[in-house]
């Protein structure tokens, strides 16, 4: 049984976020983790590179993120197409989601797609060293066993067989990804539209009741 996931915000609150300015010009990012990236970077056999923060990587980001929360895989999802669907579609939204906090502190898309392509749990080592810091075991987990989300897909399914769930259920799925998109959010200040939080088929009761 996978145990709950830990958020800084177990209780989210409707309200208007403070939504973080695009960069007017386009500005060298550096964090304290600099250090980090720079190692993980190596050990990835990539080659490690500065992080640039544009206008262009901010509005991309935020429209990943908006991406993201449409994959997010509801209760009915699951009830139509099955529990493999929910996994590639966790492993969409979980993706895109981290895409969205890569870029909007300065990964080019292009670098993403050569280095990173389909490797979430590459993606989330990234985002963390970067700032993002959801150090959460179970969703460490999670994107390992989504990781690459393709072979969730149908067809791989029909040629090499459903891969390992990991112990995951659709439900421990869904708040794993509610605690990962809620987290991005506070991090890039994206707003989850107020539909969201109203849909307790996406989020559940207890907190569209909030």
């Amino acid at each position: 049984m996978v145990e709950p996931a830990p958020t800084s915000n177990p209780t989210p609150k409707r309200r208007a976020k403070r939504r973080r300015p695009p960069p007017a010009f386009i500005t060298e990012s550096s964090s304290p983790n600099d250090d980090e990236l720079e190692e993980l970077a190596v050990h990835s056999g990539h080659q490690p590179l500065k992080l640039i923060r544009s206008r262009e990587g901010r509005e991309l980001s935020e429209c990943r993120f908006h991406t993201a929360l449409e994959f997010f895989p509801s209760r009915r999802a699951t009830e139509i197409a099955g529990v493999t669907d929910t996994f590639y579609k966790a492993g969409i939204t979980a993706q895109l989601a981290l895409s969205s906090h890569l870029l909007d502190v300065g990964f080019p898309d292009r670098w993403c797609a050569a280095h990173i392509g389909y490797k979430i749990a590459q993606s989330l080592k990234y985002a963390n060293a970067t700032g993002l810091s959801h150090n959460c075991p179970n969703m460490g987990h999670l994107a390992m066993v989504l990781n690459p989300y393709w072979k969730w897909n149908t067809m791989s399914i029909a040629s090499r067989g459903v891969p390992k769930d990991g112990g995951f259920t659709p439900e421990e799925i869904r708040s794993l990804l509610r605690a990962l998109l809620m987290r991005i959010s506070d991090v890039t200040g994206h707003a989850i539209p107020q539909k969201f939080w109203n849909d307790p088929d996406r989020w559940g009761p207890e907190i569209a009741q909030k």
